[in-house]
């Protein structure tokens, strides 16, 4: 199974791939954000993303992973630019109090995606070329905490709370696998949850949101900030096993906002049933497995890292959507990779699924002489 890892893992891409391009075709012509003349607008739009995502997905797939271990600053700093031209008015978007997009002709672009894939590959080089000096305060903790600081502050200005979480916590995987001293993160655990709670606290928008998930304002689970996730549950009841068949969901008119983006999943759930949503998170499950696989079999700490940080991004969100939409979390706008309408998450994200195809070429599917061997089980007792 180790040798046949990589095709496990595209044919589940692949499986969730096309559930979005399905589900599209059933949703985007109710979304009230989408044009109206054209009932297949996000289908055509989401399939030219996929196009470039796959072309993306190769380029990942050939190129050496370590050459983007190489240019890492490079990366680093257009993904900062590009967060901060989120808030310049010429070329920024804001939307619904969000700065969190760019025009580029005419597609629109989320930079805080592209931040997310720099910021892994500079902590995994950061750790893979001291991998040395690590348990040290000063390389295991300082360095890589100034270096994920200015991207964390532009994705959390740009009110993207769900972002600023999923990469703080990719951040400590990475961190932790790597060999930060625990005490330090522990206390970066710590600073975080005190940070997001004052976050929390500060805007009204998000204290009542968190209100409405602990049932502490009836009024708002169902006429106010819950009201989404009131909408998800009854979509998902009204599914049940079976499910109403494809199209056939009543949520998605409508009642049910940004249904064929981050709400996807219920509307899976109410027209395909209980079964066919628990193969997509079965799919998930394979991915995270055979993803970490690759990771562990890479031929340094560099790809370890890198791997390990791609799968973390994938997965964390894949759960932060699921918990949402399952009333298991409070409301917050995250997509569901791979599935959900958005052009510059499914480019990233196959991105990152390239990277991972590369990282199993130069590790499980390349023969290794016997140092090589002996190398990658000393960096395999890091994990």
């Amino acid at each position: 199974m180790e040798r046949q890892s990589a095709y496990i893992l595209v044919l589940s891409v692949v499986f969730l791939a096309v559930v979005g391009v399905v589900m599209l075709s059933s949703t985007g012509a109710y979304a009230p954000e989408l044009p109206k003349d054209d009932p297949y607008y996000a289908v055509k739009r989401q399939g030219i993303w996929l196009i470039a995502g796959v072309f993306v997905c190769i380029l990942g797939a050939v190129v050496d992973h370590r050459f983007w271990g190489k240019l890492w600053v490079l990366w680093y700093v257009i993904a900062c630019v590009l967060l901060a031209l989120c808030f310049v008015d010429e070329v920024g978007v804001r939307k619904n109090g969000a700065s969190r997009w760019i025009d580029v002709g005419a597609f629109r672009f989320q930079p805080s995606e592209l931040a997310r894939l720099a910021i892994v590959v500079a902590l995994a080089t950061w750790f893979g070329k001291f991998q040395e000096r690590t348990h040290s305060w000063l390389y295991g903790f300082l360095f890589p905490l100034l270096i994920l600081i200015p991207p964390l502050a532009l994705i959390t200005c740009e009110v993207d709370l769900g972002c600023a979480v999923l990469v703080g916590t990719t951040t400590l995987i990475i961190m932790f696998v790597g060999g930060t001293r625990l005490l330090g993160l522990v206390g970066i655990g710590v600073m975080g949850m005190g940070g997001l709670a004052a976050l929390i606290y500060v805007v009204p928008d998000r204290l009542e949101r968190v209100r409405a998930f602990m049932k502490l304002d009836e009024r708002a689970v169902q006429l106010g900030d819950g009201y989404q996730q009131w909408r998800a549950q009854l979509a998902f009841g009204s599914g049940g096993v079976e499910g109403l068949g494809l199209g056939g969901s009543i949520q998605k008119m409508q009642y049910l906002p940004y249904a064929h983006t981050d709400f996807i999943m219920p509307i899976i759930g109410e027209e395909l049933g209980l079964r066919f949503s628990l193969l997509i998170v079965g799919a998930f499950v394979v991915l995270a497995v055979y993803g970490l696989l690759i990771a562990s079999r890479a031929p340094d700490l560099y790809g370890k890292l890198l791997g390990v940080g791609i799968v973390s991004l994938l997965i964390n969100q894949a759960v932060i959507n699921l918990g949402v939409t399952t009333a298991l979390l409070p409301n917050k706008g995250i997509p569901l990779p791979f599935i959900s309408y958005g052009g510059s998450n499914l480019v990233c994200c196959l991105a990152g699924i390239g990277i991972l195809i590369n990282i199993y070429r130069k590790g499980i599917a390349t023969p290794a002489s016997p140092a090589i061997a002996i190398a990658r089980a000393k960096v395999s007792q890091r994990l």
